[in-house]
């Protein structure tokens, strides 16, 4: 059961619970979950299994990001996922807060905000203001997780976490019960394209059997080398939102790329 004051928010044309949305939860998406999915508008119980796509922009073209918005949104996503990354904590440099806020103004999908910074705390502010959604912070990358973590729900934005490939799911013990989300790198941070390491596939279901037994609905996120060969295999395990970058961008036109990840994900 869901925490009086609890809401959902629109995925492709299904809604899965995801824990408060308090800062950006936009007309748009209201409307577009009473439309879609009439029984799981926001008050609703129901946490609907099927795949969130959220579309990487670290492999998009950057010199046209507000039109690669503006297609995603006309092909259907409603997630879209943002790789910052500081030439610190991962050996390159995207960009940062300033450029979310300003195409914050052009668009009303999730930001789904993926920090890959050192001491990432110091930038929480920065990146409530600058519209996001959901920030994920990596466990790596402070030494005070849990601060992090609290500042984030404060500032009211939804939280995530997120795992390299080589760190154990026991950092989370004692903050899982705080998150929206947790983020399972199938690849090391830095670069996209890169292959899927087949050990995340265990990952991946030791999470989820730890979010089942301790009855929560925090959405289990995989990102690094995902494509529509190893989608049904990352659902059966119990991801719930795919990251796809060179994959997803790299076959135009969006809408039917889109639709080729939901049908592999069908498949689950």
């Amino acid at each position: 059961m869901p925490e009086p004051g609890r809401t959902q928010i629109p995925t492709h044309n299904f809604l899965p619970r995801i824990p408060p949305m308090t800062h950006r939860l936009r007309a748009r998406h209201v409307e577009l979950a009473a439309k879609t999915h009439p029984a799981q508008v926001p008050g609703g119980e129901k946490r609907d299994t099927r795949m969130i796509l959220s579309p990487s922009l670290l492999s998009s073209d950057f010199g046209r990001l507000a039109d690669e918005l503006e297609a995603l949104a006309s092909a259907g996503c409603t997630w879209v996922h943002w790789d910052v990354m500081d030439g610190s904590f991962v050996p390159n440099i995207t960009l940062g807060a300033p450029v979310i806020k300003r195409l914050r103004k052009e668009s009303s999908l999730f930001f789904d905000v993926h920090l890959m910074v050192d001491r990432p705390e110091r930038y929480v502010g920065d990146f409530a203001d600058a519209g996001s959604d959901m920030l994920v912070v990596h466990a790596e990358a402070t030494v005070h997780l849990e601060r992090a973590v609290a500042e984030i729900k404060r500032l009211g934005m939804q939280c995530g976490v997120a795992l390299n490939p080589h760190t154990p799911l026991s950092v989370l013990e004692y903050v899982l019960d705080q998150l929206d989300m947790v983020l399972i790198m199938s690849v090391n941070p830095g670069f996209g394209g890169q292959r899927f390491l087949p050990f995340s596939l265990r990952k991946i279901a030791e999470l989820s059997a730890m979010i089942k037994a301790r009855g929560l609905t925090t959405l289990i996120q995989v990102d690094g080398g995902v494509d529509p060969d190893n989608t049904p295999e990352l659902v059966r395990r119990g991801a719930d939102v795919l990251v796809s970058g060179s994959a997803f961008f790299g076959f135009p036109p969006y809408a039917d790329r889109l639709q080729t990840f939901m049908q592999a994900a069908a498949k689950a």
